[in-house]
């Protein structure tokens, strides 16, 4: 597209051409919308890569993302009334995880690591009633404190997921993100809607119960928006520390809604880590 083109759409009304686009899926409108939007993979690919091991490269990170925004901007709905930016940014992380997964790029002693402190950080806190402290867990795995801060650092790029990453299957196997269970559609029917609820009320409910720390960093990170750097400045921390905190939040979630879905007949599918 010449930059004459683009700057003519470009002084469009941005909604209009969404509804002529639903309607014509015309090319034009389309290759518009990806020249404009392709910032967006960059700097969600950007996010996405801090914490990443060094063998992961930015630019494929960019390269699965590119899929993800062809894929928001064919399936974007503009009478949802979602911003296209909120909805293709879930797209984006979505397909750079989806290949990762796909590339198992975490060795199996990583994996078996993380799934271990995630059942005893479940287990401790079921056990005790509390949110249990880092001295705690390393007891029960049985190595030093210094180990355990070791090993958080170690398992931090596995947990980089967006909480967008949690989903529901409904009966009719739909899935649904925590961000989508925060406004859903009108036009879905009751049953479902009171089921997303309690899934949305679950979720809230396993966040607020965090420490406070690993808290503001899961509202900082995926709903503020701020890099782990600009989090550790408003948290008066290292990068590392931010990284830390980050994976045992995630740690937690996994386990609290975990035990939510044995116990209850909703069904909630975690998917906090790279490892499916």
């Amino acid at each position: 597209m010449d930059n004459k083109k683009y700057k003519e759409y470009e002084a469009q009304d941005e909604d209009k051409l969404w509804e002529k686009f639903a309607k014509t899926n015309d090319q034009m409108i389309r290759d518009f919308f990806v020249l404009k939007y392709a910032p967006l993979v960059k700097y969600v690919a950007g996010k996405v890569s801090m914490g990443m091991p060094q063998n992961i490269e930015f630019d494929d990170l960019v390269s699965y993302g590119i899929f993800g925004l062809l894929d928001a901007i064919t399936k974007f709905d503009p009478n949802r009334g979602i911003k296209f930016k909120t909805y293709a940014m879930t797209r984006i992380r979505g397909a750079i995880f989806d290949e990762l997964r796909s590339i198992d790029w975490i060795p199996r002693s990583i994996r078996q690591k993380a799934k271990q402190i995630e059942l005893i950080i479940s287990e401790l806190e079921n056990k005790l009633g509390r949110t249990v402290e880092d001295e705690e867990i390393a007891k029960e795995m049985g190595v030093s404190s210094e180990e355990f801060q070791s090993l958080l650092n170690k398992l931090s790029g596995t947990s980089m997921l967006s909480l967008n990453d949690i989903w529901y299957l409904g009966d009719d196997n739909d899935e649904l993100s925590i961000l989508e269970t925060l406004e859903a559609p009108e036009n879905m029917n009751p049953d479902v809607l009171v089921e997303k609820e309690e899934i949305k009320d679950y979720i809230i409910d396993a966040i607020r119960k965090l420490p406070d720390k690993e808290k503001k960093v899961i509202v900082l990170y995926y709903y503020e928006d701020l890099t782990l750097k600009e989090i550790g400045e408003v948290l008066e921390v290292t990068e590392s520390r931010v990284s830390q905190l980050h994976t045992k939040a995630i740690m937690r979630l996994r386990g609290r809604l975990g035990r939510i879905k044995s116990n209850t007949e909703i069904q909630i599918q975690v998917n906090l880590t790279i490892v499916p």
